[in-house]
């Protein structure tokens, strides 16, 4: 019989972390802008563009 080592798991959070506009201004001007500029809102090539564009525009994100 082979003895097996226990290992102990990591607790995961069950909270997803996700990254939250500081400026909710800025934000939501640059979204308003991605919904006009865009034909299709949500969409990857819209949401990248809103995170660059806020970015540019001096935007900044903290982890919540």
């Amino acid at each position: 019989m082979v003895a097996r080592r226990r290992t102990r798991r990591r607790k995961t959070s069950s909270r997803k972390k996700r990254n939250i506009p500081t400026n909710s201004k800025l934000y939501a001007r640059v979204k308003a802008a991605a919904r006009r500029k865009f034909a299709v809102y949500p969409s990857a090539y819209a949401n990248a563009w809103l995170v660059r564009e806020y970015k540019k525009r001096g935007g900044r994100y903290r982890r919540g």
